[in-house]
């Protein structure tokens, strides 16, 4: 029976959305220190320049920044070292691919702790052009304005 129930999430990656078409989503373990789990639950993590690949059978998380403990000692751990990703088989197969076909980037999008286990969910994402971007930016605009007009319309009505 774990201490911890449910989910807390440490990190989340936005730039991710905005520079990526996601288009599945996978939940990985990672392995990991002493220093970066207790580093990891005072909240401190940045995944906005990491990404995933696979090495032979295993998934690799890079680039990620978790911060060095700060009551560690000569333990500590190097702030953006590589980290093994805890994945199934047929899940890894399925993953290099995908990205081996061409187009596709593992992306991580949230870093968090479920039952008290650290857990990475990773993007297969596609990158978007500038002018992709630019209309997505748009539509969440118009959508927005849109939302405010309903908004004023339903309270002048009453």
């Amino acid at each position: 029976m774990p201490r911890e129930q449910g989910e807390k999430v440490v990190a989340t990656n936005r730039r991710a959305r905005h520079e990526y078409t996601i288009e599945k989503t996978y939940e990985a373990g990672l392995v990991l220190t002493g220093t970066e789990v207790k580093s990891l639950r005072q909240g401190r993590a940045n995944l906005s320049d990491g990404y995933a690949y696979i090495d032979g059978n295993e998934a690799w998380l890079d680039a990620v920044h978790i911060p060095e403990y700060s009551q560690g000692t000569w333990t500590n751990h190097s702030s953006k070292r590589t980290r093994k990703l805890l994945l199934h088989r047929e899940e890894i197969i399925k993953l290099s691919h995908q990205v081996s076909a061409g187009g596709y980037t593992l992306v991580p999008l949230r870093l968090y702790f479920l039952d008290g286990r650290a857990k990475v969910e990773l993007g297969v994402g596609k990158g978007k052009r500038e002018y992709d971007k630019r209309q997505t930016l748009r539509e969440r605009q118009d959508k927005r304005e849109a939302e405010r007009a309903m908004r004023t319309r339903n309270r002048m009505g009453e």
